[in-house]
């Protein structure tokens, strides 16, 4: 092969990102140097997140907006707040981590999400949704409490998130606050599932209200320009419901109902009506709402066509668009597609969702029952009083919702369901590790919360097969709140299928004193441990829990006949179904050694793998376990 004459090859030339000084050369650049920077950006998002998976569609759309942003203002003196924050990709590139982009919610590299501890410019964490008009508020009230009136709270919303009544909750007491707070709408009339209800169709008849902007803007020009009487009036015209917007509009918007000075609709990829509109919000010194109209997956046909299917994805081909692998295979649609054969025969049975319609596995529902199908948008809360109420006619409604996500509806479940002993299933997705979505939507504390609710039932299949016998149990075998709780991704399990059941199958070998419980996928590590054990010369027999919750007598009375009992559980430590069997075990008079292995702290991103071997539920750690337990059990022999 001939050589390469390296002294011929030209050096590659440094991207216009490589150049700056991150973010304070951001505001030395003309507006062809804003787009050429943008489509770097892009490239990048494309190029890092078909590697590592993330959330693509939403950071694409907001581009150009956080480019201004970082123009316009100054951070970390001016405080942005992300809403839900899986759209801050662009924001990470400009503050700092551009060399650390690559690490994305990776082990040991940047998270995915607003991070504090990451960056003084991440001023809050945020995962969940319809926080960050309180947020912003309280941070803005806590600016002007320690007399700063120059910098600024801003907010970022999407037009998914104004589905959550938090953020209503939010804007009631921002927009009579008088602090220097913008709440910034990203409206690109696609949240995770497409936007629903009367706030979608009332941000729909605005959006094409830009003539509204161009007017007043040009009438403020004008004014301004006039003597002595111009910056009196156009003061009137930005600060009250001036007969110009009513001639406009012909009615107030709802934003300005609430308090807010409202600018817009402005094209959110107009680089330089994004400035001019975030210029003018700042002259006001009070509550400001702009809304703007952006394309979600900018940049990008294939998530431009799919943007739900590219919120959050896993790695990805650029050139076809594929995911690397295919969502079919999993616990949330087998889930979905047994609703679905459910439904056929019995048209009690409604399917809701909160936003969540492909990630929950209801889009198979919702195409053949598309009248039994309610997606209320992000809105936990109202989607478990409205399914109490379904029950209260008669209905089965069935609500597919993140374990994560749950959490917000803890006083509906309480109140509206339990208290009136109505039948309402809940199917809890991504119970356990997710993954690289890290601390925000880990779902290990729904066992600890939904214990407390009284007669609840719990189960937590261990494959598919299971999670069909339980679907169908809670539907039709038990009464009041029943939860079907099961992992994200797909069912790998190796374990012995013959004696499946919905309540538990103790698995006994040759004698023992050493029983290990589990429950749900981890079970099939103790599984595959138990055999490596066994092999080892140190058997254990083995009791799968179906029904976690209310633990029966019999799987009490049966560990009680155990020297030593094990327990692994991928939920949180404190209040789980752990620690509730070993309180049961000392009401039995149990008197043998007992262990619980279960996570008690917050995970950090990294794969599920790597989380599930950190807290101690691989199936090398639960060989560990059940080691330990010989070890000290022939130290005990020997003294």
């Amino acid at each position: 092969m001939e050589k390469m004459d390296m002294k011929k090859v030209p050096l590659p030339e440094k991207s216009l990102l490589e150049q700056l000084d991150l973010p304070g050369d951001l505001k030395k650049l003309d507006m062809a140097q804003c787009q050429e920077l943008c489509q770097e950006i892009r490239n990048l998002l494309i190029e890092t997140v078909s590697k590592t998976g993330g959330h693509l569609a939403s950071n694409l759309g907001a581009v150009e907006l956080t480019v201004a942003m970082h123009r316009v203002f100054t951070s970390p003196e001016d405080k942005f707040v992300w809403d839900v924050g899986h759209q801050c990709y662009t924001h990470k590139i400009l503050t700092g981590r551009l060399n650390a982009f690559s690490t994305l919610r990776q082990e040991d590299g940047i998270s995915g999400f607003p991070k504090p501890s990451e960056s003084e410019h991440d001023v809050f964490i945020s995962g969940h949704s319809s926080t960050a008009i309180s947020v912003a508020n309280g941070i803005a009230e806590g600016m002007r409490l320690q007399g700063d009136r120059e910098h600024f709270a801003i907010a970022v919303i999407g037009d998914g998130a104004m589905t959550g009544g938090l953020a209503y909750e939010g804007m009631n007491n921002a927009g009579k606050s008088g602090n220097n707070l913008i709440v910034i709408l990203n409206d690109n009339d696609m949240s995770i599932s497409k936007n629903v209800g009367s706030l979608a169709r009332y941000l729909s008849s605005i959006r094409g209200s830009e003539g509204y902007v161009r007017t007043k803007k040009a009438v403020e020009r004008r004014l301004n320009q006039t003597a002595v009487i111009g910056p009196s009036v156009a003061k009137v015209i930005k600060n009250s419901k001036s007969v110009v917007r009513e001639a406009l509009l012909h009615s107030a918007t709802l934003f300005e109902d609430f308090g807010f000075v409202y600018l817009g609709p402005v094209d959110g990829h107009d680089q330089g009506a994004i400035e001019e509109v975030l210029l003018a919000a700042k002259q006001y010194h009070r509550p400001v709402f702009i809304h703007l109209n952006t394309v979600k997956g900018k940049g990008y046909p294939p998530a431009e066509q799919n943007p739900g299917e590219y919120h959050g994805i896993s790695k990805f081909d650029i050139e076809t668009g594929n995911p690397e692998v295919s969502g079919k295979d999993s616990y949330s649609s087998v889930f979905g597609q047994e609703l679905t054969h459910l439904a056929v025969r019995d048209s009690r049975i409604c399917a809701i969702t909160a936003a969540m319609e492909s990630g929950t596995g209801l889009h198979y529902f919702a195409k053949e029952f598309p009248k039994r199908y309610f997606d209320v948008g992000i809105a936990e809360q109202y989607a478990v009083t409205f399914s109490a109420a379904l029950a209260s006619t008669g209905q089965l409604p069935v609500f597919a919702v993140y374990s994560s996500f749950l959490q917000r509806a803890y006083d509906q479940l309480m109140h509206d369901v339990a208290i009136g002993g109505l039948h309402v299933v809940l199917g809890v997705d991504r119970a356990g590790v997710v993954g690289e979505d890290g601390e925000t939507h880990h779902g290990l504390y729904d066992v600890s919360y939904l214990a407390t609710v009284p007669n609840t039932t719990i189960y937590a299949p261990a494959c598919y097969d299971e999670l069909r016998l339980c679907l169908r149990r809670a539907l039709y075998r038990d009464k009041g709140l029943v939860c079907v709780r099961y992992p994200r991704g797909a069912d790998n399990s190796v374990f012995d299928k013959s004696a499946l059941n919905t309540e538990y199958t103790h698995v006994s070998g040759q004698r023992t004193d050493v029983l290990c419980i589990s429950y749900g996928r981890i079970y099939d590590n103790l599984y595959q441990a138990s055999r490596r054990a066994k092999e080892a010369g140190m058997p254990c027999d083995l009791l799968k829990l179906t029904r976690i919750f209310p633990l029966s007598d019999a799987v009490v009375e049966l560990a009680s006949t155990y020297q030593h009992v094990l327990f692994l559980e991928e939920a949180y430590y404190y209040g789980g179904i752990s620690q509730i069997f070993g309180d049961a075990l000392m009401q039995h008079g149990f008197h043998g050694s007992y262990r619980r292995v279960a996570p008690k702290e917050y995970l950090a991103h990294a794969s599920m793998a790597s989380q599930i071997e950190k807290i101690q539920l691989s199936a090398d750690a639960i060989f560990r376990h059940i080691q330990q337990i010989y070890q000290e059990e022939q130290g005990d022999g020997e003294t």
